[in-house]
């Protein structure tokens, strides 16, 4: 019979205790191997499998498609749990193989054998190729459990878990993390009023308190995304502390009614679950700003922390002493951390609604730079948005430059819409003396000193705003973003596949994952992550990666098809041509790339900040003068 070479799911399964069994009940062992063997056939022909053969009380079977292979395995141990009478271990890898004479070979079949071994009695476990097969199946689910180097394979293999009724239930591989000292993690308040619109009101509350604290440099307060995460979820709060690497837990309730009001408050140390500090206010709306002082100043002493006076007063500042106002900005929060078009649209309506009643309410023209900056790069005409973003930063900064987010408002619009990267660095910088606590700013400062050279800087603010807020998926991309600039795949790819591990659906994750295969020069591995990026958001930075891909690779025609559809997306003309270039770039064609990279520096193109990272691995000519006289515009360093 001659060789056929294809891609295939390869499932694995295996009898646990079958030798020990033998050994003592032989008749029953075989009953049980034929019993088994009856079972596994007549699931992986309903599921178009092919059964392969048997490998003493092991099974081997292809599958066309991986949905195939986990469904089949799905249904095979859900028969099998339900009969009591065996567990199966069950591994499924899918990868290209070699198919002669009714047999199979390849390198996925030692894979899915392996990961078959690694599984626990009467669960299915899967290589990360199947589960970003499978991700988006709604009958579907998976949790990761761990990435473990498997005999015989040269890489680590990251292997999740197909969850079915009657498994056990894996916890995860992680590494334990120290708990620094004096650490909190304000986890979203309770919104316990009989109106659900009054959300924004509870998670505003905690916004507002998480602030406060981050103002003390004594104190590691857990940013807002991270201690969201765990909103609406039953959990113990030991384990909430562990993930978080937190010392203290504050959680609370608020129940509003008209102008009526009730606050509880509860702070829990997470190594005993001892209540340090609890408390009920009943107040009129009017007295929330005074019930936020107390929560926070009582948390401060609970926690044995002394405040110096600059410190108290930097905790106790108010934005606003207008409570209409301030419930105004609250709805702008709670639109802005939705991270839609739609929802930055709402919010700029709150936050002029809020300034309308407050004109110096400088905050609030802080978060409306960064709706307009978001919409003008992502969603909206940039010629109307960014402008509008430039100028909600000054009039924040006019209006108070004491306070951390209007430093922060101007560095962003210097950075992403002026490309002023040593501008926004002196800005960013007076931020984060105000607020050592923001992983955002931290974030933004690596940023910047990525983009002027300073690589280690970069890296330890990185790890000071990972350690902030570790759960937040845009840090975490510009983390990532820091990573690939120092030329760390590897450190790239933990990055990428923990924004997978968080949100499957996260396009941001997949894309830096093929960014660092290309970077391994794994090509064919960097297409599929690149092009699930793309499908599941199509926009510049996914389709700027997939055509650079594709120019290494020398599939120039397919590059070209990337360009036409990078074109064709709204707001190109204005922030699609440093991408456009770059991916000329990649085909050899360099006239036209520097006619786009010249374009895109005149209309400020937030992505000619890293340009030379661009360079560097598109493998174009760094000694060319044009590449210089761009560095010079830009105000980058020349390496």
């Amino acid at each position: 019979m001659p060789q056929s070479r294809q891609l295939s799911a390869i499932m694995f399964t295996d009898i646990v205790g079958y030798t020990a069994l033998m050994g003592k009940d032989e008749h029953k062992a075989f009953a049980l191997l034929n019993k088994n063997r009856q079972l596994q056939k007549s699931f992986i022909e309903a599921f178009n499998g092919r059964w392969i053969k048997e490998l003493g009380d092991g099974t081997m079977a292809s599958f066309n498609t991986v949905s195939d292979a986990v469904n089949a395995a799905v249904k095979i141990q859900e028969a099998c749990n339900a009969a009591s009478d065996f567990q199966l271990r069950i591994g499924i890898h899918q990868g290209e193989v070699v198919f002669e004479n009714d047999d199979v070979f390849g390198d996925a079949v030692n894979i899915a054998a392996r990961i078959q071994a690694a599984a626990n009695p009467g669960c299915i476990f899967i290589s990360e190729a199947v589960n970003h097969n499978v991700a988006n199946k709604k009958d579907i689910e998976t949790q990761f459990v761990k990435e473990e180097i498997l005999k015989n394979v040269s890489q680590p293999v990251r292997m999740y878990q197909v969850m079915i009724a009657g498994s056990e239930i894996s916890i995860p591989e992680k590494p334990v993390a120290k708990v620094v000292e004096n650490s909190i993690a304000v986890l979203p308040f309770a919104n316990m009023s009989s109106d659900p619109e009054q959300e924004f009101f509870s998670d505003g509350i905690t916004e507002e308190i998480i602030n406060m604290l981050a103002q003390v440099p004594q104190l590691k307060v857990i940013g807002r995304t991270s201690s969201f995460a765990f909103k609406g979820k039953n959990l113990d709060l030991k384990f909430i502390g562990e993930q978080l690497k937190v010392s203290y837990i504050l959680e609370g309730s608020v129940r509003k009614s008209g102008n009526k009001l009730r606050v509880t408050a509860q702070l829990i140390k997470v190594e005993d679950g001892f209540h340090l500090y609890s408390e009920k206010f009943d107040r009129e709306l009017e007295d929330i700003f005074a019930i936020q002082d107390e929560v926070s100043l009582a948390i401060l002493n609970a926690i044995k922390i002394k405040l110096f006076v600059t410190n108290k007063e930097a905790v106790l500042k108010k934005y606003t002493e207008n409570v209409e106002a301030y419930q105004l900005y609250l709805q702008g929060r709670f639109h802005v951390n939705k991270f839609t078009p739609d929802g930055f649209i709402k919010a700029i309506e709150y936050f002029n609604a809020a300034i309308a009643i407050d004109q110096n309410y400088a905050i609030a023209y802080s978060g409306m730079s960064f709706c307009y900056m978001n919409l003008g790069h992502q969603w909206l005409a940039p010629e109307k948005c960014l402008p509008q973003a430039i100028k909600a930063a000054n009039n924040s900064l006019e209006l108070n430059g004491e306070i951390a987010e209007s430093h922060l408002a101007v560095g962003r619009v210097k950075l992403h819409c002026e490309l002023k990267a040593r501008e926004a660095e002196i800005e960013f910088k007076k931020a984060i003396a105000i607020n050592r606590n923001s992983a955002e700013i931290h974030v933004q400062l690596g940023f910047c000193a990525m983009i002027l050279g300073n690589n280690k800087e970069a890296i330890e603010h990185a790890s000071k705003a990972d350690s902030l807020d570790p759960f937040s998926l845009l840090n975490l991309w510009y983390i990532a973003c820091i990573y690939w600039a120092d030329g760390d795949p590897e450190k790239l790819l933990m990055i990428g596949k923990r924004c997978v591990e968080m949100e499957s659906n996260f396009p941001g994750g997949h894309m830096w994952n093929g960014v660092a295969y290309i970077l391994l020069k794994r090509y064919e591995e960097a297409i599929p992550e690149l092009e699930m990026a793309v499908n599941l958001y199509p926009n510049m930075e996914g389709l700027l990666r997939l055509g650079w891909c594709y120019g290494l690779m020398g599939h120039k025609m397919k590059a070209l098809e990337t360009i036409e559809k990078m074109k064709k997306i709204d707001g190109s003309d204005i922030v699609g041509n440093a991408p456009i270039g770059i991916v000329y770039g990649c085909i050899g064609e360099s006239d036209t790339a520097f006619q786009y990279f010249n374009k895109a520096i005149e209309l400020h193109d937030f992505r000619m900040n890293w340009i030379k990272f661009a360079f560097r691995d598109t493998q174009m000519d760094m000694k060319d003068p044009r590449v210089l006289r761009l560095y010079e515009k830009i105000g980058l360093p020349y390496e």
